[in-house]
């Protein structure tokens, strides 16, 4: 059993890539069509939430295992990441209404290169020097799709505009979500990493239901009930979303998560495909000049960290 985990955690993570694609897919529908920015990324907990924790009641009661103590540091953990993970969302589903889907979704896969940066910052994790020079490539990638549309050229201004700075802070956040989730799972006293996986999700999730609970009902009380007429669509956000955070949750509990999101980078060949067969989106030759730059750079840290 011990010499397939690493197997295991590769094939989970390419898995949970394909679920998170699709989620994004449907966000970005509802986004466009029904639900603000915060709503898109509410019913992403919302529904998901019954079904995360029907599938651990099942697991515990079919694998007879009682609930695991969890240290001090988990609760610190999860609910950093859940933070994180909130107002990454936001940022990715509004970066969505700026620029197509594919070179939206590459922008928040810079978050494999911040990840590594973060690992070392929460939880000593480095990288070589190589690692470095991969993270440098990947700037350059940026830099290209940073530039406005239709512009001709680069230049710095550019990344102060408005889709670079939500693509760059969903990036950074969901890279501190993905170490923060890793650091929470590692608390769970249990041997069993699907059952680390599953408490770990269950009480995050619980966690950012209520708190955009409580934000959408001071700041924007008519989207709970746009999310709940969204319904139709909004639960398949709910079991694609339930999907994909329990196989990233559970690679985070075999892996290191720069390892995982390194893998799960593939999620921007997919993005690619999305945007060009179901979006009908057009992707110039410097946005695909920055991504397959990004991918290298990425592909590069696969084989550094």
């Amino acid at each position: 059993m011990t010499s397939f985990l690493p197997d295991l955690w590769i094939i989970i993570s390419l898995t949970a890539a394909v679920f998170q694609t699709v989620r994004f897919m449907l966000q970005k529908h509802l986004a466009t069509a029904t639900l603000t920015a915060a709503g898109a990324t509410f019913s992403r907990f919302f529904y998901s939430l019954p079904f995360i924790v029907s599938l651990l009641v099942a697991y515990l009661v079919t694998a007879r295992a009682p609930l695991p103590e969890v240290g001090v540091s988990f609760w610190g953990f999860g609910l950093l990441g859940a933070c994180s993970q909130i107002i990454a969302t936001v940022c990715a589903v509004m970066l969505f209404k700026q620029r197509n889907f594919a070179v939206g979704m590459t922008f928040t896969k810079t978050e494999v290169i911040q990840t590594v940066l973060v690992g070392w910052l929460l939880l000593g994790e480095g990288v070589s020097a190589i690692g470095f020079v991969a993270i440098a490539i990947g700037i350059v990638g940026l830099l290209l799709l940073s530039a406005v549309p239709n512009a001709s050229g680069f230049k710095l201004r550019d990344l102060g505009n408005r889709a670079s700075a939500l693509g760059i802070a969903s990036g950074v956040l969901f890279a501190f979500s993905a170490v923060s989730y890793r650091g929470a799972t590692l608390a769970v006293v249990a041997d069993d990493p699907f059952l680390r996986a599953g408490i770990t999700l269950a009480v995050v999730v619980a966690m950012q239901t209520a708190i955009m609970l409580v934000w959408l009902r001071l700041r924007e009380p008519g989207q709970i009930g746009a999310v709940w007429r969204a319904r139709k669509v909004a639960v398949w956000i709910g079991l694609t979303s339930m999907g994909g955070s329990l196989c990233w949750f559970i690679a985070f509990a075999l892996q290191n998560a720069a390892y995982v999101k390194a893998v799960g980078q593939v999620e921007i060949i997919f993005s690619i495909a999305a945007s060009v067969m179901f979006f009908r989106e057009k992707i110039s030759a410097r946005e695909w000049a920055g991504m397959a730059i990004l991918v290298v750079s990425i592909l590069a840290l696969v084989l550094t960290v």
